[in-house]
């Protein structure tokens, strides 16, 4: 049996980008894994460490070398290896004396493509030590790092300075250099803690090492849950809970080596600037956590993260609430100027403020918005007065001093703005869901009126930057998050259930007085701006049903009917899917493709009056009596939308369809036969289509 080894690779460099470290460690756990795999020395598994000044990854079970293996050579094809004689040609000798043995060494390659000379041996396995040290390089300069920094006199180039490499293999270290730094079995712990060299004697202790004699948590996961806990005990000591944004933990779990939680206070009196302003600071400037009460009501009080244990506590809490306090000033001083004036007074600011040069100021745009909204309104039921009044608003806390503080607070201001302005309440609400879905799975609106406004806004974007020519996002660009802003039309239309015609609505926008607007040219009768954009939604009505697990060929049987309300376009897919469970989907899939097939070749226009005296047999006779039934049965379905019950009632046609197919001649010689068949199966393939085009439905079903 190979003799296996563990192999312990760190790379320590100065402080590395905390939202970086974590995917930089990962990067190159899999670049070397990868190799050593690919290499043959078959790893058995590894862990991956990462902290504020190292890259680190033990490997377990690296095979000591690579096996020993058969290696083939292809040389000339037989039929030019020798002449008319038998002697070998001059190909065939240089191809001998390239591999370093005779004419007669050679062995013969027979495929079914052809017959080769070819030279076979035996390449010995190399050491892992000696492969080892080319996998690390390639592994690092394969790094996901945007932009490498240089450092000394040299031209070698990281994320970061690099300080020192441990490479071990074993007990053993590989000698190697790398960013210009000798390998070795020296790490280093904790800045203040243990600001000395530490001696790794194996891979295995590398971890124990640090933690128990360095004052360093290596593993990410570990520190990250231990940080985690630290701040829930100390928020239950102070009668709260705290806000534990994930995304800030795995920052401050990136900073820190030795973390050590620390509270700290703040005056209540700035309770009384609204909570999210004081939470923005907190978490984005200072990296605190902070703290609610049960009502969820914020408490004057936080909690930080140290990277050291501290001879002086109070100092360092004294020290944080210092840092913290002239933030909290700033924010309550735009929250008093901020109530001075009603937030209807900053509509005329909004003139000076340009959304995109060629689609005019915040303020034309707002004049749209009302437009449309107020016409989305009409159409779902919300309040039409309070849409146009929230539209109206809906921009104006962008001229706040308080959302020029913070800018991630747009809408939020403008709803408490708006509260203390004495709007109604929905409309102070719809302020701040104008804005939602503010990212990839984010809450939607909940209000009616927050809907229609949060659909026009999104609308009027859209159109607009459609109507202006070479503006649409292509690959990776998308200056004006085109494809967020259709993501989230689609999920408010779908997930709260408002059945609008998309096109219809397009259509709409487009007609707003634009500043400037390309001219109209008509594709279909309609705007080739419409229509594209048109197609634009439907590519993210795809992205959309790929993601909630709805199959390809279920969307491109729906999308093959071109259904123009997205909620009508959900339940067709789902009544789809659901059709996929029926023991009878797999022959009607085929029998619509079949008949599609038929009807395709059919010059003209399709047949569609079915002439009763014409059915001469009987299976054709049961199947026009079985679609005229059903033509009238699934009518009230259609109409409702029950797509589900609908296609379980198609699906007791397969035996009729399959006996029509077994006992009818469909393109029979007779005309009128042949053109009262070809009716038959132009209504019934009609009633699927009402559905979708089960015909593409292929793979399992």
């Amino acid at each position: 049996m190979m003799n296996t080894h563990d192999l312990l690779i760190e790379i320590g460099a100065e402080e590395l980008p905390p939202k970086a470290l974590t995917t930089l460690a990962n990067a190159l756990a899999d670049g070397i894994t990868r190799r050593l795999h690919d290499a043959g020395l078959a790893p058995q598994g590894h862990t991956v460490y990462a902290a504020p000044r190292r890259l680190a990854l033990l490997v377990r079970g690296v095979a000591g070398r690579q096996a020993d293996r058969e290696v083939e050579r292809r040389g000339p094809a037989v039929n030019a290896a020798f002449d008319g004689e038998g002697r070998p040609s001059k190909a065939l000798e240089g191809f001998a004396r390239s591999c370093g043995v005779t004419v007669n060494d050679l062995q013969e390659l027979t495929t079914d493509k052809g017959a080769w000379m070819v030279h076979r041996a035996m390449q010995p396995g190399q050491p892992a030590q000696a492969l080892i040290p080319d996998m690390l390089a390639q592994a690092l300069d394969e790094l996901p790092i945007p932009k490498r920094m240089r450092w000394g006199a040299g031209e070698v180039a990281f994320v970061r300075p690099v300080h020192w490499i441990v490479l071990l293999f074993g007990d053993e270290v590989i000698d190697a250099e790398i960013y210009g730094v000798q390998t070795g079995r020296r790490t280093r712990g904790h800045r203040f803690h243990h600001p000395d060299p530490l001696i790794v004697p194996a891979p295995g202790e590398y971890a124990a090492l640090l933690e128990g004699t360095g004052h360093v948590i290596a593993d990410f996961a570990a520190r990250r849950a231990m940080i985690k806990a630290q701040v829930e005990a100390a928020a239950c000591e102070l009668g709260g809970r705290a806000v534990l944004d994930e995304d800030l933990l795995d920052e401050v779990s990136a900073l820190t080596e030795w973390p050590r939680v620390v509270t700290g206070n703040f005056e209540p009196r700035f309770l009384a600037v609204p909570k999210e302003a004081l939470i923005s600071t907190m978490q984005g400037n200072q990296r605190y956590f902070p703290l609610l009460d049960e009502a969820g009501e914020l408490l004057p009080h936080f909690i930080t993260v140290a990277n050291i244990d501290s001879t002086d506590p109070a100092a360092v809490r004294m020290g944080n609430e210092r840092v913290i306090r002239p933030r909290f000033s700033d924010a309550e001083f735009f929250w008093r100027e901020d109530r001075k004036q009603p937030l209807s007074a900053q509509l005329d600011s909004l003139k000076t403020v340009v959304f995109q040069q060629r689609l005019g100021t915040q303020f034309d745009k707002t004049e749209r918005v009302v437009r449309l909204a107020r016409h989305i309104a009409g159409l779902t039921g919300a309040d039409m007065e309070r849409t146009a009044r929230a539209a109206l608003l809906a921009k104006c806390d962008l001229m706040s001093g308080m959302v020029g503080e913070f800018p991630e607070l747009q809408g939020v201001m403008g709803r408490y703005l708006a509260r203390h302005d004495g709007e109604h309440a929905e409309v102070a609400q719809a302020l701040d869901e104008v804005y939602m879905p503010r990212r990839a799975g984010d809450a939607l609106p909940a209000t009616t009126v927050g809907q229609a406004l949060a659909l026009a806004e999104r609308l009027d974007t859209l159109v607009g930057i459609f109507a202006i020519a070479g503006m649409e996002p292509t690959g990776s660009k998308d200056p004006f998050a085109l494809r967020r802003a259709a993501l989230g039309v689609l999920r408010i239309l779908i997930e709260k259930n408002l059945d609008l015609d998309m096109h219809a609505l397009l259509g709409f926008a487009y007609e707003a007085k634009f500043p400037s607007k390309d001219a109209v040219v008509l594709r279909d009768g309609n705007p080739l701006a419409v229509s594209n954009l048109f197609e634009f939604m439907l590519d993210r009505m795809r992205a959309y049903a790929l993601d909630r697990g709805i199959r390809a060929d279920v969307f491109e049987s729906v999308l093959a009917t071109r259904p123009t309300r997205p909620l009508d376009f959900e339940r067709r897919a789902q009544a789809v899917n659901d059709f996929l469970a029926l023991p009878q989907a797999e022959a009607l899939a085929a029998a619509n493709k079949r008949i599609g097939n038929i009807l395709k070749k059919v010059e003209g226009d399709l047949p569609t009056a079915i002439d009763e005296a014409l059915l001469a047999e009987p299976a054709e006779r049961e199947l026009a009596a079985r679609v005229r039934r059903l033509e009238a049965e699934l009518a009230p379905l259609f109409a409702a939308g029950d797509y589900t019950a609908a296609l379980g009632r198609l699906a007791h046609l397969r035996e009729a369809v399959d006996a029509f197919f077994d006992g009818v001649m469909v393109m029979a010689e007779d005309a009128a036969l042949r053109d009262n068949r070809l009716a038959l199966l132009n209504r019934l393939r009609a009633l699927f289509l009402k559905v979708a085009d089960i015909s593409v439905l292929g793979g399992a079903i």
